[in-house]
């Protein structure tokens, strides 16, 4: 049975549809990425799974019961909005909400030093919150987030603020929690960090779910249709590239999507001819380039 189901949920607040007919399924112990824009309903879902919010129509369902405060239990939550007390100390307020997810006193400051630790952050056990850095907080809410061992977690946008050094760490802790037989579901508007990190997804767009499933499954379905080209020399010579478009184009490297009636060994040939060729190679899609495609078959 999978470990989050979300059958035919929506929302709606006044006249804005924030969440229309969405469905997936989140196996037990994987990484589950809710991708998409802004304001495309990521946030909204999540909450609804937090029983937070009660969808209008639809139902949730956690480890096969309906999502409810009880469901919350087996729950950890990193909200977008990081919901620390300012003026409360870290040690009181990572024993605080340890405590309302029910660990004792004893394991709860068992588990809080064991997360200080892994974070360097022992010495932030008698600061207030107000004089911690915004990533420093961060750190903090995650701890808060984990200290109960919890068998869900739920993080939304878990890397915004941080510095690359940061980001990395998190993201072995999050790869670790996976490897320890945890589900992680996570949103965020950063495809990069679902490519790295994430077994299944669901793209939103406007409140619906336009793509779930298996990231390397759906990767393959598009295609290696993506060529990769690194190279030293003058990047303005993709300019004279017919049939084709870029992705992630910069001065050294780009993506390029030919158009199915151009060859790529043209391609090659032309770039032979102006810049050094470091690496041509034809690939599966980047998630921002089957997103792309998504909403334009859907267009079309």
């Amino acid at each position: 049975m999978p470990v989050i189901q979300v059958q035919n949920v929506s929302k709606t607040f006044e006249k804005t549809r924030a969440v229309h007919n969405v469905s997936f399924e989140i196996p037990t112990g994987c990484i589950y990425g809710i991708l998409g824009p802004n304001g495309a309903g990521k946030t909204t879902t999540i909450r609804m799974i937090n029983s937070i919010m009660m969808p209008d129509s639809g139902q949730i369902l956690i480890q096969g019961r309906v999502a409810s405060p009880e469901t919350q239990r087996v729950i950890g939550y990193m909200p977008e909005e990081r919901g620390l007390y300012k003026k409360m100390k870290v040690g009181e307020q990572l024993m605080y909400l340890a405590r309302l997810k029910g660990l004792s006193r004893q394991d709860a400051r068992t588990s809080i030093k064991q997360w200080l630790d892994r974070f360097e952050a022992s010495d932030w056990i008698g600061k207030e919150i107000g004089e911690l850095s915004k990533g420093m907080q961060q750190k903090v809410q995650f701890i808060a987030t984990v200290a109960h061992d919890p068998e869900i977690y739920i993080f939304d946008e878990p890397f915004s603020g941080l510095d690359p050094i940061n980001s990395e760490l998190l993201r072995n802790v999050i790869l670790e929690l996976k490897s320890a037989g945890k589900t992680i579901l996570f949103s965020t508007h950063r495809m990069e960090q679902v490519e790295q990190m994430c077994d299944y997804i669901c793209l939103y767009r406007k409140g619906e779910n336009v793509l779930n499933g298996n990231l390397t499954e759906i990767r393959k379905s598009f295609g290696q249709n993506t060529i990769i080209l690194e190279f030293d020399g003058d990047h303005r010579f993709l300019d004279s590239l017919n049939g084709v478009r870029f992705n992630n184009r910069s001065n050294r490297s780009v993506e390029i999507i030919p158009d199915s009636g151009t060859d790529p060994q043209e391609i090659l040939q032309t770039a032979i001819r102006h810049v050094t060729v470091n690496r041509f190679e034809r690939v599966y899609p980047s998630l921002q380039e089957i997103f792309i495609q998504t909403i334009k078959n859907q267009q079309d």
